[in-house]
This record gives C-alpha cells, sequence and structure tokens, in this order.
C-alpha cells in the first residue's frame, strides 16, 4: 500500500522539501503538497490560528487545512535546532501542538524532534523513526536518506549559482544548466525568512517583480555559507539563532563586498527576531551609504502600497547611479 504524505507548503519547505520529497518517495510513500497560498488558504489560517502568532504560521495553518483530507499523514516535524549551539525560532518548537490543538479532524501527524543543538548524533535515530511510519527495514530508511541527501545537494548547488529556490525546486531533478546573470543589470539584496520572501502571495510576487523590472536578484540562500559565517563573526556576541547568522552574515558581506546596489528587506509584523536583525542591517547599509527599505507584511497588508513603495525604491536607486556623480559641488 502506498501512503500519502501532506507536505505544506509554508516555513521551512523552501529550505528542505527537496530532501523531504526523496526521502518519502524512496520509502515508497507519495507526497501531496498543499495549494501554492492563496486568498483562500491565508482565510482558513487566519480563522484556524491564534490572534498572536505571525502572518507566517497562520499561512501554515492554512496549508495544513487545505491538506488533511488528502493524505494518510501529514509530516510537521517539530523543530528545534538545525545547527550545532544554535536554535531555530520558537514558533517551529511548538507548532505541532499548535496545529493539533487548532484544527480539528487531523490524519496521523508524523512530529519527530529535529534538535542539532548539542551534536548530529541523534539525527539518523530522528530519520529511522520517522521512516518506520512506511517501514521496519532500518537499512532501507538510512538508504532511502543517503539518496536523498545526494539529491538535495544538487537543489543546493543550483541555488549557489544563482536560482532563487522557488525556481531551483523546479528545476532540481533536471540537469545543471549554466547560469550567467547580466553583469549591466541593477543588482538588489532581497532579505528575510525565506518563507516570507519565497512565497509568491505573502511576499506579493516580489521577486518575480524585480525580475520582471530586469533587476538581479541576490538573496541569503544564493551566498556561500563561509563568508555568512565569517561576516556573522564580527558580531561583538555569537548569534545564536540561525536565520539571524544567515540573515546578518549574508547582509555584512554584500554591502561590504559592494556585490549589490541596494537592500529590500521583507518582515512579517510582530516578528520578534526581525525586530533585532533589521536594526542591526539597516545601520550597517546607511554606514556604507547603501540604499535600504523594509516592506513590513501581514494579512491586511494591500498590493498597490507594495508595488508604489518598490517602484520609489527602484527608481530613486536607478535615478542615484545615473545622476549622483554628476551633480554640480557649487553651494
Amino acid at each position: 500500500m502506498s501512503y500519502k504524505v501532506g507536505i505544506p507548503q509554508g516555513l521551512l519547505f523552501y529550505d528542505y522539501y527537496p530532501l523531504w520529497k526523496e526521502f518519502f518517495n524512496n520509502l515508497g510513500a507519495e507526497v501531496v503538497l498543499s495549494n501554492k497560498t492563496n486568498k483562500k488558504i491565508l482565510d482558513q489560517g487566519v480563522s484556524n490560528c491564534v490572534d498572536e502568532a505571525c502572518l507566517p504560521v497562520k499561512v501554515y495553518h492554512g496549508h495544513v487545512c487545505d491538506l488533511k483530507d488528502k493524505v494518510d499523514y501529514l509530516f510537521i516535524p517539530k523543530i528545534i535546532s538545525v545547527h550545532k549551539k544554535e536554535y531555530i525560532c520558537p514558533k517551529f518548537l511548538g507548532l505541532p501542538e499548535m496545529i493539533k490543538n487548532s484544527i480539528k479532524g487531523l490524519p496521523p501527524i508524523i512530529d519527530v524532534e529535529i534538535n542539532l543543538h548539542k551534536s548530529n548524533s541523534n539525527l539518523i535515530p530522528t530519520i529511522i523513526k520517522t521512516g518506520k511510519h512506511f517501514t521496519i527495514n532500518g537499512f532501507k530508511i538510512t538508504s532511502a536518506y543517503s539518496k536523498a541527501v545526494d539529491s538535495y545537494k544538487k537543489y543546493l548547488n543550483l541555488i549557489g549559482r544563482g536560482v532563487v529556490p522557488i525556481d531551483a525546486i523546479k528545476m532540481y531533478n533536471e540537469s545543471l544548466k549554466d547560469i550567467k546573470k547580466d553583469k549591466n543589470k541593477l543588482n538588489l539584496l532581497v532579505l528575510g525568512h525565506p518563507y516570507n520572501i519565497y512565497d509568491d502571495h505573502i511576499s506579493m510576487k516580489l521577486i518575480d517583480k524585480l525580475h520582471k523590472q530586469n533587476i538581479n536578484v541576490l538573496t541569503s540562500e544564493m551566498i556561500n555559507i563561509d563568508k555568512i559565517n565569517y561576516h556573522a563573526s564580527k558580531l561583538p556576541k555569537r548569534m545564536f539563532w540561525s536565520f539571524g547568522r544567515k540573515i546578518v552574515g549574508s547582509a555584512f558581506n554584500v554591502i561590504e563586498e559592494r556585490k549589490v546596489d541596494g537592500i529590500i528587506y521583507v518582515s512579517s509584523f510582530g516578528c520578534g527576531l526581525d525586530s533585532i536583525l533589521i536594526d542591526l542591517v539597516e545601520r550597517k547599509a546607511r554606514k556604507e551609504k547603501l540604499p535600504f527599505t523594509l516592506l513590513t507584511l501581514d494579512e491586511h497588508t494591500g498590493e498597490a502600497g507594495v508595488n508604489t513603495r518598490l517602484e520609489a525604491f527602484v527608481d530613486m536607486i536607478r535615478w542615484r547611479l545615473d545622476y549622483e556623480n554628476n551633480i554640480s559641488t557649487h553651494g
């Protein structure tokens, strides 16, 4: 019997989906995705989640509602840490419990705990525990995971070569191509948590809009991890949030190396971590005289306002590049 495993297209979907998909497929399970975020999913999420939650968590609840009657299992891991001595945002820690208490009529949830804070030693037992929902053969489970990791590396390779994750997910099973950026185009860094910037509904197709304006888009996922860690290490205190290290390290790297012409930071209203990260990045950008703008989103944000701010920011940068050096010094 082939089981159907549901994976919501929210939160860490853009970080790990290719890995999860290959793992479950290798065990003979069929992976079923929720629909892409839309107004119906957003409305369901808002109706079935506590008011205090941030927009991405509300959207995730909507994806679960979209999936729950279509699958035999829901894969909603309890993620505590994915790197040694670092933590993921607390919203991931309590996610399975939030879902169970907020949404009725759910299928069984695979809510294994992923905690690599002390070491990676408990990763394989977690993988085996997950795989035992489909087979009792431990060797088959570890082999399925090993093959999934090999496939996942192709996905990461694509991102490292300049493909944004939303496109890399579509391409990671295809042969790799030479990916080149137009050196004559404007270059912008789009910062933020991946579940904000890569979800077309939450971000209102921000990356697509930039591409249509002939702008090269750079994100944290495209920057070499060694450079990210080097620049993050310059902070007075160690950054123990994984997303924080990645966002700050990548921002400092592109600012110091002058890789981009400006920075757009996308944040969801009420994100405690972003309240710190935005200040760190903005101070650094202003010190180096690099244009910076912040887009704060929630379920009430209108697209027209976002478009206006985006167009004004891009026009300002282009004007600055074309004319700033030609302004008379008179007066």
